[in-house]
């Protein structure tokens, strides 16, 4: 069974960093892609940076320039770099592990942006 485990959301100002981790329950490199979603109130899930084992990464016009996905094998994590966020980035992250076409998803973590 596969378990992806988010962790680092929090309450911060615009314009501040904050990094996510998405820890899995073994080998990460056994997926297809690696991702990160959310969801803000009201709005559906929307994915906004993919990282696939083979091929480039792929971010939201959204997050571009701002977000970085990286991963670290040895540890079975996913990261998820934020910078310069503001308050529309408000939402439930979600981690998303994509073994064909099975997805498999964390449990969320909020990341709140205001003043």
């Amino acid at each position: 069974q596969v378990q992806l485990v988010e962790s680092g959301g929090g309450l911060l100002q615009p314009g501040g960093s904050l990094r996510l981790s998405c820890a899995a329950s073994g080998s990460i490199s056994r997926f297809n892609a690696m991702g990160w979603y959310r969801q803000a109130p009201g709005n559906e899930r929307e994915l906004f940076a993919t990282m696939p084992t083979v091929g480039r990464t792929n971010y939201a016009d959204s997050v571009k320039g701002r977000f970085t996905i990286s991963r670290d094998n040895a540890r079975n994590t996913v990261y998820l770099q934020m910078n310069s966020l503001k308050p529309e980035d408000t939402a439930v992250y979600y981690c998303n592990a994509q073994s064909g076409l099975r997805p498999y998803w964390g449990q969320g973590t909020q990341v709140t942006v205001s003043s």
